[in-house]
C-alpha cells in the first residue's frame, strides 16, 4: 500500500470515469508500453551498459512521486546525475548542471532517461499520457501557492503530457513557469479523451527533438 498525501482534489472535471473510458485508456497504456519495451529493448540494454561504464552508482534512479488521488509511488528513471535526491529539498536540473553525468547529458537531451517509466505504466502507477509527476518536495512547494494544483491528480500522471508537447519541458525555475505548466495540465484533465491521448503521443515523438530539456 502506498502512502496517501492530502491534496486539494476536485471532481468536477472531465476525467475518464465510465468503465469503458477507464478500460480504453488502460488498454492503450498496456498495449503501448509493451510494444515500446519490446521495440526498444536492445537500446535500453545499451543505455544501461553505458550508464554503468560512465559513472558509479545504480543504473536506475528511483524517487517518490504523487500519483492518482495523491497516492505516492516510486518512479523509475535511468540515472543521469551523481546525486540521488529524494527528500524535503530536491533541486531541479538546470542548464550546465555539474551534477549531470556525461552520458546523462545525452540521455536527458533526448528524454531517454524517462523510458524506464514504461514499467510504471505497466504496473498501473502511471499512464502513457497525463500530467508529469513532480518530486514530492516540489508538490509541497508549488501546491501551497498555485491554485488547483491538486486537480492534476484526478488522473494518473503520464510519461508525456499536454504541457510537454506545448513546450513546457525541463526546469521550472519560477512560480510563473510552474503555474503555466499546471494550467496546461488542468486543461488536459478537463478535456480528456482517448483521441487527445493519441494526438499527444504522436506529437511527443517530434517534441523530444526540440532543445528544451537538459
Amino acid at each position: 500500500m502506498g502512502e496517501y498525501r492530502l491534496l486539494f482534489i476536485r471532481y468536477d472535471v472531465a476525467t475518464p470515469r465510465t468503465a469503458l473510458q477507464i478500460g480504453a485508456k488502460r488498454a492503450l497504456d498496456v498495449v503501448g508500453s509493451v510494444a515500446a519495451i519490446a521495440c526498444l529493448c536492445p537500446m535500453l540494454l545499451i543505455v544501461a551498459i553505458a550508464i554503468a561504464l560512465d559513472s558509479s552508482g545504480p543504473i536506475l534512479f528511483r524517487q517518490r512521486r504523487s500519483g492518482l488521488n495523491g497516492r505516492t509511488f516510486l518512479i523509475y528513471k535511468f540515472r543521469t546525475m551523481t546525486v540521488l535526491e529524494d527528500g524535503p529539498d530536491v533541486k531541479q536540473a538546470c542548464r550546465n548542471d555539474r551534477r549531470v553525468t556525461r552520458i546523462g547529458k545525452i540521455l536527458r537531451r533526448a528524454s531517454l532517461d524517462e523510458l524506464p517509466q514504461l514499467i510504471n505504466v505497466l504496473k498501473g502507477d502511471m499512464s502513457l499520457v497525463g500530467p508529469r509527476p513532480h518530486a514530492l518536495a516540489h508538490d509541497d512547494k508549488y501546491g501551497a501557492h498555485i491554485r488547483h494544483y491538486g486537480d492534476r491528480y484526478n488522473v494518473k500522471p503520464g510519461l508525456t503530457g499536454w504541457a510537454q508537447i506545448n513546450g513546457l519541458r525541463g526546469e521550472t525555475e519560477s512560480f510563473h513557469k510552474m503555474a503555466k505548466r499546471v494550467e496546461y495540465d488542468i486543461w488536459y484533465v478537463k478535456n480528456w479523451s482517448l483521441s487527445l491521448d493519441v494526438q499527444i503521443l504522436w506529437r511527443t515523438g517530434f517534441e523530444v527533438f526540440r532543445d528544451r530539456a537538459y
